[in-house]
């Protein structure tokens, strides 16, 4: 079975869904440096990443959103233009490239090979490998997919995106297996989280396994309805679902570039579970953070599943 096509980017035709879901999150920094850089002021986005250094997940949620820009290929390379030596600069083209690839605009061998060009300037850098993992996620092969997420975890081992990338894909094995609690999907994702360090947000990842499994079921033909298909109800998931809570009540993670990511995932698994005062704390805690995965979920309009959970979940709808 062919890996699915990436998804479309989401609201971009309307101007209340482009406020609603911005990749930046809460990101202050990122999102001046990309007004800058829709501007043709790359400068600002030299100094973000400068500043941002080694911190390899905050690194690579910029640079992704970055990249998503449609005139960030443009930029970077004038970027490069001005300092061919730039690790920075080839970096944010590499992932520029990648883009324009899953978007259909270039060939993903260009991808790859801008990939390669930045990861052999830097390293030690696993961005590079982020870009490609990205891209081989959707048209690559398994074995591809799972050398390109070791040489991720080879340089960041905690590193929150390929998790979440790998997670994705181990999901899509075996469609045809139905509500298998056994599925590697699962065992994926409880062996990262018990494996990171105990304030690592990839705890949250068994929830993540939980829906990218639902997203695969419901297109093979399952369930459309993720409240009323009992995905989150049965005895593992709620095993799943109060251990993430509960994490997230201890080591809550509010300083971690992709945290409103998580609460999402967090959250739409609480409201599903049927778990509304607990829904409603994390609704709360994400505010206008909402983020497409998982409430699109699966083939759903993000922005009217997300405002509907939550006017429930705290007693408004």
């Amino acid at each position: 079975m062919p890996p699915p096509p990436p998804p479309p980017p989401l609201g971009r035709g309307r101007k209340r869904a482009a406020q609603t879901f911005d990749a930046a999150l809460d990101d202050a920094e990122l999102i001046g440096a990309r007004a800058a850089l829709a501007q043709g002021r790359w400068t600002a986005v030299r100094a973000l990443l400068a500043e941002t250094g080694d911190d390899w997940d905050r690194r690579g949620h910029r640079v992704t959103v970055l990249a998503q820009e449609p005139n960030t290929h443009a930029w970077a390379r004038d970027w490069l233009l001005a300092e061919p030596e730039s690790a920075d600069a080839n970096v944010l083209l590499a992932l520029a490239t990648v883009q324009r690839a899953l978007n259909g605009k270039s060939k993903p061998d260009r991808a790859r090979a801008a990939c390669g060009a930045a990861a052999a300037l830097v390293p030690a850098d696993p961005t590079p490998w982020l870009g490609l993992l990205m891209l081989e996620r959707f048209v690559g092969a398994e074995e591809d997919v799972v050398k390109l997420f070791d040489e991720v975890r080879h340089r960041y081992p905690d590193h929150h995106h390929a998790h979440h990338l790998m997670t994705a894909r181990l999901a899509e094995r075996r469609p045809d297996a139905g509500r298998d609690p056994l599925h590697e999907v699962y065992d994926f994702a409880a062996w990262s989280a018990e494996h990171a360090p105990a304030d690592s947000p990839l705890a949250i990842l068994p929830v993540v396994a939980h829906a990218e499994r639902y997203r695969v079921l419901a297109a093979a033909g399952g369930a459309t309805d993720p409240v009323a298909c009992g995905h989150w109800v049965g005895r593992r998931a709620r095993q799943v679902m109060k251990a993430a809570f509960d994490w997230w009540l201890e080591w809550e993670r509010d300083d971690h570039p992709r945290s409103h990511i998580d609460l999402n995932f967090l959250a739409h698994a609480k409201f599903c579970e049927g778990r509304g005062a607990e829904a409603a704390a994390l609704f709360h805690r994400i505010g206008p953070h909402a983020t497409p995965a998982p409430w699109s979920y699966p083939d759903r309009d993000p922005y009217k599943a997300f405002r509907a959970a939550r006017d429930s979940a705290l007693g408004t709808a």
